[in-house]
């Protein structure tokens, strides 16, 4: 008897399921009617529920029934004193323009707060439900006003937001953030939607002001917190490093946000910021790690600004690092960057060999043993012995197998195979690689795997693609004067072939590293009057349009590429950051 009593209760729970589904079809479909018929079954077997209330009431008003959505409402009220059947009848009069009687049902919903606050979530999501935002705001006010423990400030900011009232939105996200400093990640994800990197956006002084007359009146490390995070966004990290070291100063046990701060910096190539933060770093760290990575650092950006000329002192500067920290295991980033100095910047390959194998006697880990000899890879390839430098790279997959450096290692064996002209091999590497973990490998092998299946079959020879291979190479090599006069033989000799697109992009880039922006700008304006249709089009897009905003003073036209990318080009990896700039340089106050 008991399982016959469960079958048939779950048999009913099903055909009950089944009436619900069939109702919301109805009802999502428009077929209001329909909807209202199987909404009407289903209130008279649960009248408690809110949802089939709803839905009954919404059915009559998209039928324009509203004298029956007003008799049911009213029989409701009669039966039940639930506040919220006010804002629904205040509505029903609004949709029949009956203005007065609506505002009357709305206030008498809004009085019922007086004895009954806790109703404020109910009836503010009715009040929502119908776009009555003001109404909402005032819900909340009111009932904030009775009940100062009660903590609406959250809702009340997104509601400000949506009445246009940014100043009272702003202070609402920040009491909120003061009260829960674990929301404060989602505080200036919302914030971010109201400001823009110009400092003088309207919005941006604003939000500014509130926060340093909070600063002076309660001081409070939020305050200092967020208005870093705001220079930050306005890419003005002067300012925010002053409000950083004001957080360390109080709270002294830690230097990440600075060394956060300081890799943003150098991100957005605020070099003598970045600079100025590191070095900060270094007088200030007691912790050996942080202290090494902040000089390793600094000497990277003193590399990066120095010519030929200064290299002795860089030099001078490596050995300073070692004589006072030893080359030992937690200086082994600081020893790969110097073998690498010395071989891509002094050309002195066998000192920097030597100085890498005498690192690998170190008691290392396989993942720094794997470090290693990716370097003395490199600097293999750097001396084109490819076969040579094939080994190291493969020893590093067997060693430390599915790891992203294993990764790493097979994405050079494609490239070393592509420098010498083994496209055939490069290719076989590639495709595993499309599939990588690091998402970068997996760009960059996709990309150097569309460039040779792109371009070996129109010559037999492969004449274009080897000469492209080897000023690649001489890139790589930091001959960059050798690699743009090859790329131009290029263009000259292979006008027709379809590498002439990626070697004007190649070209483009190193007039860059030159400081060459003129030469970069023609050639970016070439790929886009003359291969609109091919895959580099946004590249040559966004690029150029970097170059008007950063290097060439010419915002408007910048402002023109973005947009073309942001309305042509919805799919490209660039559609973010140009719908962002673009929208900075117009001058919007929402990014």
């Amino acid at each position: 008897m008991r399982i016959l009593f469960v079958l048939c209760f779950l048999f009913s729970a099903l055909v009950y399921a089944q009436d619900d589904a069939l109702a919301l079809d109805y009802y999502k479909n428009g077929h209001f009617e329909k909807a209202l018929l199987e909404y009407t079954k289903l209130y008279e077997q649960a009248p408690s529920s809110i949802d089939y209330i709803s839905k009954i009431i919404s059915s009559h008003q998209e039928l324009e029934q509203y004298d029956k959505a007003e008799t049911f409402l009213l029989k409701l009220m009669d039966r039940v004193s639930y506040p919220p059947f006010m804002v629904e009848l205040g509505y029903n009069y609004q949709l029949r323009n009956n203005l007065q009687q609506a505002n009357f049902y709305y206030n008498k919903a809004l009085t019922s707060l007086d004895e009954k606050p806790a109703y404020v979530s109910h009836i503010v999501r009715v009040f929502q439900s119908h776009s009555l935002v003001n109404e909402a705001v005032i819900a909340y006010e009111k009932v904030m006003g009775l009940k100062p423990e009660y903590n609406f400030h959250l809702q009340l900011a997104q509601l400000y937001g949506e009445q246009g009232n940014i100043e009272k939105m702003f202070s609402s996200y920040i009491v909120f953030a003061q009260t829960n400093p674990i929301a404060l990640l989602n505080i200036k994800r919302a914030v971010s939607d109201f400001i823009s990197e110009n400092s003088e956006n309207e919005n941006n002084i604003l939000f500014r002001k509130i926060l340093l007359r909070k600063a002076q009146q309660e001081p409070d490390i939020l305050w200092n917190d967020l208005l870093s995070w705001l220079f930050i966004q306005q890419n003005d990290f002067k300012k925010a490093f002053v409000q950083e070291k004001a957080i360390f100063n109080r709270q002294p046990e830690s230097l990440d946000r600075i060394e956060e701060l300081a890799a943003i910096a150098l991100n957005k190539n605020e070099q003598e910021m970045a600079k100025e933060i590191y070095t900060f770093i270094t007088i200030t760290a007691q912790d050996l790690d942080v202290l090494l990575e902040a000089h390793y650092n600094l000497i990277q950006l003193e590399t990066k600004q120095s010519t030929k000329e200064n290299y002795d002192a860089i030099d001078a500067h490596y050995q300073a690092l070692f004589t006072k920290f030893d080359t030992f295991s937690q200086t082994l980033k600081l020893q790969i960057a110097y073998a690498h100095f010395l071989a891509f910047h002094k050309n002195e390959t066998k000192k920097a060999t030597s100085f890498l194998e005498k690192a690998l006697e170190l008691p290392l880990s396989d993942k720094q043993q794997a470090e290693v000899k990716l370097e003395l890879g490199d600097i293999l390839v750097l001396q084109e012995k490819f076969n040579d430098a094939l080994i190291y790279y493969t020893q590093i997959q067997r060693n430390v197998k599915n790891s992203i450096i294993s990764q790493e290692a097979r994405f050079k064996v494609a490239k070393a195979s592509y420098y010498k002209g083994d496209f055939k091999w490069a290719e076989s590497q590639l495709k595993i690689l499309k599939a990588s973990t690091s998402q970068l490998i997996a760009n960059d092998a996709l990309d150097l795997k569309l460039l040779i299946t792109d371009n070996k079959y129109e010559d037999s020879l492969q004449l274009a693609l080897k000469k492209y291979a080897k000023a690649d190479l001489l890139s790589f090599q930091n001959r960059n004067d050798e690699a743009i006069a090859l790329l131009t033989s290029i263009l000259n000799e292979h006008k027709t072939e379809p590498i002439i697109p990626q070697a004007l992009y190649k070209q483009a880039q190193l007039f860059e590293d030159k400081a060459q922006f003129e030469k970069a700008e023609a050639n970016y304006n070439a790929i886009i009057a003359n291969y609109s249709e091919g895959i580099l089009i946004d590249d040559a897009y966004f690029k150029l349009a970097e170059l008007y905003q950063y290097q060439l003073s010419q915002p408007e036209k910048a402002k023109a590429l973005y947009e073309k990318i942001i309305f042509n080009h919805a799919d490209s990896i660039y559609f973010v950051d140009a719908r962002k700039r673009y929208r900075a340089l117009r001058g919007d106050a929402i990014n």
